[in-house]
């Protein structure tokens, strides 16, 4: 299995995945042409994307599902709230296909779990995606964690993880307070602290990379969201030789391309 962050944050989200000749998008929340040259610079080119996943329907995590599903003939998946949400934006899909939120369904060579996490939009969803040697975890714009995330995400040798702001940033910043508070709140999204005590609690023996994803770019930092996860982990005597590695997505230019070994 191989991934790859194409893109993170408030502009534009996107991630890549592959695993037995089975490759996917999650979220497409950025222009078409955007998209194509994010997957072109990892040497993948539209025509080998299989499938669209949708976690959710704003704008950020859905710019571009319509007019690739179009223009490459991609079946797009999502649940039934986020489909009738995102109606006049990503109409006329070549394919559209429903899962329920909750309930495991299988794509080709993946088995996809689509689970429920706490944002102001229908019926917002991470997922957990295994080809049945390894596991991927996808979790991002949540205002809260659960045990159901936890319970989901649990045993997954890759991880992307929203680690969205930092709270002092966040409050001394030029942001009005309704959004603000939006933000904190338990249906906005998680500041640096919370994913950290997050991947802490997710992190075994088997885990091999983790990214954090949908900085907030007046709200956050790339090295003040890493140190709070590596001190998390360092904080706790069973990780500190498991050599987890931490990278930090960016919303402007294209992430690793990072493949996972069967443990």
């Amino acid at each position: 299995m191989r991934f790859c962050v194409l893109g993170s944050g408030s502009r534009g989200n996107a991630t890549y995945l592959e695993a037995g000749g089975t490759s996917i998008l999650i979220d497409a929340g950025m222009s078409g042409i955007e998209l194509q040259k994010r997957l072109s610079a990892i040497g993948v080119e539209l025509a080998a994307i299989n499938a669209i996943l949708v976690t959710h329907e704003h704008n950020d995590h859905i710019q571009g599902v319509g007019v690739l599903s179009r223009r490459a003939k991609i079946p797009v998946y999502a649940n039934s709230a986020t489909f009738s949400a995102a109606s006049k934006i990503i109409h006329n899909l070549f394919s559209y296909n429903e899962f329920e939120t909750g309930r495991p369904f299988f794509f080709r060579s993946l088995e996809i779990h689509p689970f429920s996490i706490s944002h102001d939009t229908e019926d917002p969803v991470g997922f957990r995606i295994s080809n049945g040697d390894v596991s991927f975890g996808y979790c991002t714009d949540t205002g809260k964690v659960s045990r159901l995330m936890l319970h989901r995400l649990a045993a997954c040798q890759a991880l992307v993880l929203e680690s969205n702001h930092d709270i002092e940033m966040l409050q001394n910043g030029s942001y009005p307070p309704y959004l603000k508070q939006r933000i904190r709140s338990s249906h906005g999204h998680l500041d640096n602290t919370k994913a950290a005590v997050f991947l802490q609690e997710l992190a075994h023996e088997k885990l091999q990379h983790v990214v954090l994803a949908h900085l907030s770019e007046e709200n956050n930092h790339p090295e003040i969201a890493f140190h709070s996860a590596v001190q998390a982990l360092n904080d706790n005597p069973c990780w500190r030789e498991t050599p987890i590695r931490i990278s930090v997505a960016s919303q402007g230019s294209v992430g690793e391309l990072v493949s996972l070994s069967r443990n």
